[in-house]
């Protein structure tokens, strides 16, 4: 057997049901394929982020986690016009983002992130409510 490294800021690591783990294509939407995603990120601008769109994970909870800089992480209000929640990540740190709840992160700093959920059903919207 030959093991390999794998870049993680250009690979994501995909942990199958049956206890497979495999290098892939990091995916911003689902797969299908059941496989909970591991994914490192390095962010520079909001671009970057997403932060013109609000992310939500049906199927399971996410582990945003950053290992550099820092950032923060917005939940889309619960009801129409209302505020939005916020909490602040630095270096070192991580948040669960519940199942089913639209989130999106805005940048302190340049950044080193770290993602962790099943991405099946994953759905991304645009925000329309920017200023």
């Amino acid at each position: 057997m030959t093991t390999t490294t794998i870049d993680l800021f250009t690979s994501a690591l995909h942990f199958h049901p049956d206890g497979d783990v495999r290098a892939a294509e990091r995916q911003m939407t689902s797969s299908g394929s059941g496989a909970w995603q591991i994914a490192m990120f390095h962010v520079e601008t909001a671009a970057d982020v997403h932060a013109d769109h609000w992310e939500m994970h049906p199927e399971a909870e996410e582990a945003v986690c950053c290992l550099t800089g820092g950032i923060r992480l917005c939940f889309r209000p619960a009801t129409p016009g209302g505020a939005e929640d916020m909490v602040r990540l630095r270096a070192g740190t991580a948040a669960i983002v519940p199942r089913g709840r639209w989130h999106r992160l805005e940048l302190d700093a340049p950044s080193d992130l770290m993602s962790i959920t099943l991405r099946d059903g994953t759905r991304l919207e645009k925000r329309t409510d920017t200023h």
